[in-house]
């Protein structure tokens, strides 16, 4: 049984700021305010929710794709950033080789081990996506079914989904997706603005990686990206300032209430500049990018206090950046119980310093070793 803590500092409550103590086990157990200390108060450390990354395909040098224990590798390495929960992503593969991935994920979201962020399911990136607007993902793809959806999901949860709408009965299977249980999100996509407005009245509850991957935002043809910033609550988007320029970014922010932030993390995450696996690729990290041997971006080395770092400075406040990577992600699947402190909640917390610097790491309770 994880015993009882205390924390004390500035803490981003469900409420709002609250300079206090914190009383945890498993769960959140009591908050504690105290008044305000006037100097020296902007020195106390900042408790946060935890992040909380619907987008990764690796770090320390590992990828999903490799099944086995890639992914409490994986979780650990994002676990050490702040990060307290995650889905496993895979890649567009063949269905052998996603088999292969969903085996390794499936004890790792069954159960923690000690250091892990919570692995809350997977997030099936392909294989039904375009080939039009493949980005990094080889040319695999194959339209979706219910039938091949069903023997993916008995093998591991799938949370989130993301397909291309315009590929053939793609818009017709986005109910039935639901009824799994599945969030199903717009991506690797050629389609039309129109296309994406249909998905989303079909049921679609997001974008995934928004402006990468997908038609964008041409005022005489506009396409996926469009529709996203004129009808969407929901869409992920990566803040580590080279998938989308800071304008887009702010564009985003100002037209998608609940925009939140991811990583699309790759197996170089956390990892000196060299060559990394990629599902079936080589991908290959320089001067902070993860690119494709043509030069082409092929996810991210970004972790999720970078990403709050980065939001900062776009000028987000705090609260704000905290909720795009905590509050808003959980809320996307429905947790009521993450990504946010408050009494009954998981005891899921990242304390900073100041200026932003990871301090200590709580999953559920549990210390993380940041060494």
């Amino acid at each position: 049984m994880t015993a009882t803590r205390t924390l004390k500092g500035r803490i981003l409550t469900a409420d709002g700021w609250m300079r206090g103590t914190i009383e945890f086990d498993q769960r959140v157990r009591a908050l504690h305010p105290v008044p305000d200390a006037g100097e020296g108060e902007s020195d106390e450390p900042l408790i946060l929710p935890g992040f909380v990354d619907l987008h990764v395909h690796g770090g320390d040098g590992v990828d999903i794709m490799q099944g086995g224990d890639a992914a409490r590798t994986v979780a650990r390495a994002h676990a050490r950033h702040g990060t307290t929960a995650l889905l496993g992503t895979t890649m567009t593969a063949h269905e052998d080789d996603i088999v292969q991935a969903l085996e390794g994920l499936a004890p790792a979201i069954a159960k923690r081990d000690e250091g892990m962020a919570r692995v809350l399911g997977v997030h099936l990136e392909g294989p039904y996506i375009s080939i039009e607007r493949l980005g990094a993902q080889p040319p695999l793809v194959v339209e979706a079914t219910l039938e091949q959806v069903r023997r993916l999901h008995a093998l591991a949860p799938i949370r989130v989904l993301t397909l291309a709408p315009e590929i053939g009965a793609h818009q017709t299977l986005i109910p039935q997706l639901n009824q799994l249980g599945i969030r199903v999100q717009l991506g690797h996509s050629a389609g039309s603005y129109e296309d994406g407005v249909a998905a989303l009245e079909a049921g679609a509850a997001g974008f995934t990686h928004l402006f990468n991957g997908m038609t964008g935002v041409d005022h005489y043809h506009p396409g996926i990206a469009t529709a996203a910033l004129a009808h969407a609550e929901y869409a992920e988007l990566i803040p580590d300032l080279k998938h989308v320029h800071p304008g887009a970014i702010r564009t985003a922010l100002r037209a998608i209430p609940r925009l939140y932030c991811v990583t699309d993390a790759t197996a170089a995450t956390g990892m000196p500049d060299g060559e990394y696996a990629l599902g079936s690729q080589r991908v290959f990290k320089c001067l902070g990018c993860v690119r494709l041997a043509a030069g082409s971006l092929a996810g991210s080395a970004l972790t999720m206090d970078q990403a709050l770092r980065n939001l900062v400075s776009l000028g987000l406040d705090v609260a704000d950046a905290s909720n795009r990577l905590s509050r808003y992600p959980a809320d996307y699947l429905g947790l009521i119980d993450r990504g946010r402190v408050q009494a009954g909640a998981w005891a899921d917390l990242v304390v900073l310093d100041p200026q932003l610097q990871v301090q200590q790491v709580f999953v559920e309770g549990d210390a993380i070793p940041l060494g």
